[in-house]
């Protein structure tokens, strides 16, 4: 995962670690418990896992894994997929294993691409362990764009609202690129700016989009971004990941793309859709199925596309 620092909040590793101290030193002393490089943990978690100088433990190795996923291990994400894959120290989870196994595939792993294969297809299910911290997981790793150098690029009246968008984003799950195209496109980041529909702020929310996600004042920055990152969330989830329809949700409403069945043939959502994906080229984005149900549509949709 990128190391960008606008991207999260990402807990310190020796916290995370501090908790397994007294058996990790006790047994052996190269496993120190403040290791904080991700190649020292994913050899704390081999060790725990097979029982190498120290009690088998896969409980507690999944947790050292996933430690280290958050620090960017493409291995740490292979070996974490198998476990899930095995329903070993984790409960069996195939749609995780997939998860994890494109994650190392996109950084780079040399097996991960057929443990892909066998685990099925990728299902944006991800563990709670990174879940729990708000830590980007899928995002970068599939993208090596450069917030910093992008910031870089902008008139100092934009700067604040960039940084605001890409430090929310990840608590929302959504992939800083992804948010930073829906708003330059709703808004070039204006939170006062108001469109002929009376959609406001930054995101452009029209009133009825601000109440269903608790949004108070549409022109407080903060308030309008988490409300246009909530509904954006919602619907990646109820178009399974689907970032064509999402993104034409946003413009449209959710009905219209449900009632076309894919994109409406609207000019200017067709033009959204095409500005938004020049700024964010990929069709997939992770997603968490429990948010909503899919779309009633969403196999007739797959039929025409």
């Amino acid at each position: 995962m990128t190391r960008v620092k606008q991207l999260l909040s990402i807990v310190l590793l020796g916290a995370s670690l501090a908790g397994g101290a007294r058996v990790v030193q006790a047994a052996e002393p190269k496993f120190e418990a403040q290791a904080t490089d991700a190649r020292q943990i994913v050899e704390q978690a081999l060790a725990f896992e097979h029982g190498e100088g120290v009690p088998r433990d896969p409980e507690r190795a999944a947790e050292l894994y996933c430690e280290a996923v958050r620090s960017g291990s493409a291995e740490a994400m292979y070996s974490l997929g198998w476990m899930y894959a095995n329903g070993r120290g984790v409960p069996r989870d195939d749609g995780i294993a997939a998860t994890l196994f494109e994650m190392a595939v996109f950084k780079g792993h040399e097996g991960a691409g057929k443990a892909r294969r066998v685990a099925g297809d990728y299902t944006g299910a991800v563990p709670e362990c990174l879940k729990a911290h708000s830590v980007e997981w899928a995002f970068s790793i599939r993208d090596n764009w450069d917030s910093r150098k992008y910031l870089a690029s902008l008139p100092e009246r934009k700067k604040k609202m960039v940084e605001l968008i890409t430090t929310l984003a990840p608590r929302f799950s959504i992939e800083p690129r992804l948010a930073l195209a829906i708003a330059t496109t709703e808004s070039n980041f204006d939170s006062n700016a108001l469109s002929p529909k009376n959609a406001m702020g930054v995101m452009q929310l029209i009133p009825e989009t601000a109440s269903r996600f608790n949004v108070k004042d549409s022109y407080d920055p903060v308030e309008n971004i988490k409300g246009g990152l909530a509904y954006l969330r919602w619907l990646l989830a109820y178009y399974r990941g689907n970032v064509a329809l999402a993104v034409a949700g946003y413009n449209a409403g959710e009905g219209a793309v449900d009632r076309y069945r894919g994109v409406p043939p609207y000019k200017e959502t067709q033009a959204y859709v095409r500005r938004i994906l020049e700024f964010f080229p990929r069709t997939e984005h992770p997603f968490d199925a429990r948010l909503v149900n899919a779309s009633p549509a969403l196999s007739a949709i797959k039929a025409v596309n």
